[in-house]
């Protein structure tokens, strides 16, 4: 057995085996991995993390171009890691006790977030509708409470913040347009069986009055299911299915609201925030958790009908409006107010903030300078690559606004020969300022994880020996 093994073994392909410099162009995997978490974690920073990741990785390539080890290389990023961290908890500027402070520090870092963003230009506005719609969470952190609404036409400045829930649907026909103290019963349920379906269906019958029995028969099964909604006592029904015009009917003799076929997105959010359940069955009313909220109105944006429920159990509980000239713009819109409010919730739970522009990584980078002249062996040479790799930050966002990096850099690194100093690359008036006095701020957690997630994927990279495969199998006449 031991035999035929071998020779199984020497007919393949012999493996290949990539070194390590190969292994580092495997970045984009890992790259991609990091960027998700930390979309997932604080929701922005993902650009930066990449940056420092693939700058810590080219000054790695050097170290080991000079024979250094890479465990040797970890050792030192691991001390250079530890002590940018310590620098980084030092800048941080924490507003916690004061609520006017407070919010003055969220409307920054909502700004700082939105100038890399297609809202850029109405940074001011979308700052204040992110701060306002986080500060009525009250510091539940639950974004779910937040429903974002795209809606075209318009422009941008025409987006605004409206206190309750809204939902995409028309009410039904014949039925009031506004109920006040709504008792709200969400369902998922079936409301289309009062005809025989005919594509899909066999009934055999001996003539035509039979089936309009069954039909008949149907008819009086979908009463009774509406009966047993109806005796809930509620006064609005909506259901993620499609409502018949018969229980449509039923619904409005009785001066009840229903409203078909809401998106499941929806429904759930609309349970969440009227303190209501989703069901699908209704024979023990005194089981079911019914919604509440004081007003239900159709209202019109645009050119759409849609359903607006206001005074809603959950108070927090609110929706903005974003308007815009296309889809695509609405699209983007939304996914740089997501990545705003995501960052809030993140300060709002931890209040500590620190500068912007760069400020916060020149610092880092000269605490392990500082470090690195203190520390013997060859670990000094990768905190002083560590260093490098930090400088990188402020020298991309000066390239990205085509400055000129390196004189900014360097009189970043002479301006922060005072300890005290929060200069920072200005990039509007392409400058070094002051960017506390400029209120250009981050968030410490987003700065953190950034550093972190970028110094871990680097580190999982560099402890590649290297990377061994099966040669690719030769197909026959070539």
């Amino acid at each position: 057995m031991l035999r035929a093994a071998s020779a199984g073994a020497s007919a393949r392909p012999p493996p290949r085996s990539v070194d390590r410099r190969s292994a580092m162009r495997r970045l984009p995997r890992s790259a991609s991995s990091i960027v998700q978490v930390q979309d997932d974690e604080v929701g922005d920073g993902t650009t930066s993390v990449v940056v420092l990741a693939g700058e810590l990785l080219r000054e790695a390539e050097k170290l080991i171009h000079l024979k250094i080890h890479p465990m040797t290389i970890i050792a030192g990023f691991r001390l250079a890691a530890e002590c940018a961290r310590d620098t980084l908890e030092a800048a941080t500027t924490n507003n916690q006790g004061s609520e006017k402070a407070l919010r003055q520090d969220l409307l920054n870092v909502a700004k700082t977030t939105l100038c890399s963003k297609i809202l850029a230009q109405d940074k001011d506005m979308f700052a204040e509708l992110a701060v306002d719609a986080i500060l009525r969470l009250k510091g539940s952190g639950n974004l779910e409470a937040i429903q974002i609404i795209k809606k075209t036409g318009g422009t941008l400045t025409d987006s605004f913040l409206d206190e309750g829930f809204i939902l995409e649907k028309k009410i039904g026909v014949g039925q009031p347009k506004r109920v006040e103290n709504a008792r709200i019963l969400i369902a998922n349920t079936a409301m289309d069986t009062d005809k025989v379906k005919i594509y899909g269906a066999r009934v055999r019958v001996d003539g035509m009055a039979k089936v309009a029995d069954i039909e008949r028969a149907e008819k009086e099964k979908m009463k009774e299911k509406v009966e047993k909604i109806l005796a809930h006592d509620i006064n609005c029904f909506i259901n993620r299915q499609l409502i018949y015009n018969y229980p449509e009917e039923i619904f409005a003799d009785a001066g009840v609201m229903a409203i078909e076929h809401a998106d499941f997105d929806g429904i759930e959010r609309l349970a969440l925030v009227t303190g209501g359940e989703i069901v699908s069955t209704f024979d023990h009313p005194e089981l079911v958790k019914i919604g509440h909220c004081k007003l239900i109105e159709e209202i019109m944006i645009g050119e759409d009908k849609l359903v607006h429920f206001s005074g809603v159990e959950m108070g927090e509980a609110c929706t903005i409006v974003l308007r815009g000239a296309s889809n695509h713009l609405l699209d983007e819109a939304e996914r740089s107010l997501h990545d705003a409010l995501c960052v809030l919730q993140q300060t709002v739970a931890d209040a500590r903030v620190v500068c912007g522009g760069g400020c916060p990584e020149i610092k880092m980078a000269k605490a392990v300078d500082e470090l690195a002249a203190r520390t013997p062996g060859k670990k000094a040479l990768a905190m002083e690559g560590f260093a490098r790799a930090l400088r990188q930050i402020p020298a991309t966002i000066s390239d990205n606004a085509g400055l000129d990096s390196p004189e900014l850099i360097t009189q970043l690194r002479a301006a922060h020969a005072d300890p005290n100093s929060t200069a920072g690359v200005d990039v509007i008036s392409g400058e070094v300022g002051d960017m506390q006095m400029r209120g250009i701020y981050e968030s410490f957690r987003v700065k953190q994880q950034v550093l972190l997630s970028a110094v871990e994927a680097a580190e999982m990279i560099i402890r590649v020996d290297e990377i061994v495969k099966c040669a690719p199998r030769q197909r026959e006449g070539m």
